[in-house]
């Protein structure tokens, strides 16, 4: 996740170094702050965070969702006030598809309406009927742009950033099975490079979750990329890779790294524990990332508890590591037939720890 135009404590390098393929950007943030001039200024976000790998831009969907008492929803988009200073601001789809040929997004995503967890039947249909008809604006704005399909930020761009940039479609419907399946049915027949299951991880149980996707996925293409938005845990990632899925974005490896969380293959550790003090460990055998091939366990909730942020980011990329080297292991498995045995052999084995996502 690069929210705000950075995977929060590590560089771009480390971030190559740890062999990621792709980072997400979040256009409501980057919308705000630090505007659309200054990303224009430095050329794209890739220039701008000196990232030379793929960036997939959030449509600000999800902000209408996280920031509900603070816009105001109607066709033609959604008026809110940001939340850094109050301003009033306004994004449509049309907007929503110029931020992100501003920002240069490699896959850029469809603005939508991500319906809150619990939601009435009548409200979640009325947000498929929206979702579907911004999906399909956001479908015109890129087809007018360039009649190839592809869209870019500018005439002065490189001959390389001019490459088709990719549009994928959000399927919604909250928890109601048969709304998902119209959602799906309705961004398929709109033809899109990709579609995302969007409006799970909202709040809502780990089974409606799952049968979110479930309901979803039989209509998608399969030769199409299949993106599940907001994921997850690592027995959830694998979880809905044997469900058909292929991207997924989380927070949870940087945002539970700065909670002292370190992610290992039997469950998480919290390295503020006392246990952990005079353990000459590394956070996880055999792991072979920076803060594992050179530190304790001890001396990283040292580094913890006296505050220091060396800490901090020792743990950011291990569980970057951890979830990347995850996603790689599932790849090979797949790749040899032994992917189910090995999802149900770690989804067993896995623990997660009272409170290590409380207040997430």
């Amino acid at each position: 996740m690069g929210t705000q135009g950075s995977v929060k404590a590590v560089s771009p390098r480390e971030l190559h170094e740890l062999n990621a393929q792709i980072i997400l950007g979040n256009t409501y943030h980057l919308f705000v702050r630090p505007g659309l001039d200054v990303i224009k200024h430095f050329d794209g976000l890739h220039r701008f965070m000196n990232w030379g790998g793929p960036i997939l831009t959030d449509s600000g969907g999800y902000q209408i969702f996280s920031l509900a008492k603070l816009r105001k929803i109607s066709e033609e988009g959604v008026h809110f006030q940001n939340h850094v200073d109050g301003t009033p601001a306004f994004i449509s789809p049309e907007i929503a598809m110029e931020i992100q040929a501003a920002l240069g997004s490699d896959i850029a995503m469809v603005l939508d309406e991500c319906a809150p967890y619990p939601c009435e039947y009548d409200y979640a249909a009325r947000s498929v009927e929206l979702t579907t008809r911004w999906a399909k604006r956001c479908k015109d704005v890129v087809a007018a742009a360039v009649p190839s399909g592809s869209f870019t930020s500018s005439a002065a761009e490189t001959a390389a950033a001019r490459t088709r940039r990719l549009l994928f479609g959000i399927v919604q419907g909250a928890t109601f099975d048969d709304l998902r399946k119209a959602s799906a049915q309705a961004i398929v027949d709109l033809a899109f490079d990709g579609y995302a299951i969007g409006g799970v991880s909202v709040g809502e149980p780990e089974e409606e979750m799952m049968r979110a996707v479930e309901a979803s996925e039989p209509f998608l293409p399969h030769d199409k990329p299949r993106y599940t938005m907001g994921l997850g845990t690592p027995p959830q990632l694998l979880e809905v890779i044997a469900r058909g899925m292929d991207l997924f974005d989380c927070v949870l490896p940087t945002r539970l790294a700065r909670n002292g969380t370190a992610f290992t293959s039997i469950g998480t550790l919290n390295l503020k524990n006392a246990e952990f003090a005079l353990d000459k460990n590394p956070i996880e055998e055999n792991c072979s990332c920076p803060a594992c091939h050179e530190f304790s366990r001890g001396y990283i909730r040292h580094l913890v508890k006296a505050e220091e942020i060396l800490g901090l980011r020792l743990i950011t990329l291990h569980n970057l590591h951890f979830y990347l080297d995850l996603m790689r292991q599932a790849r090979d498995k797949i790749d040899n037939g032994t992917f189910d045995q090995f999802r149900k052999s770690f989804v067993a084995n896995y623990k997660t720890r009272n409170g290590d996502f409380a207040k997430l």
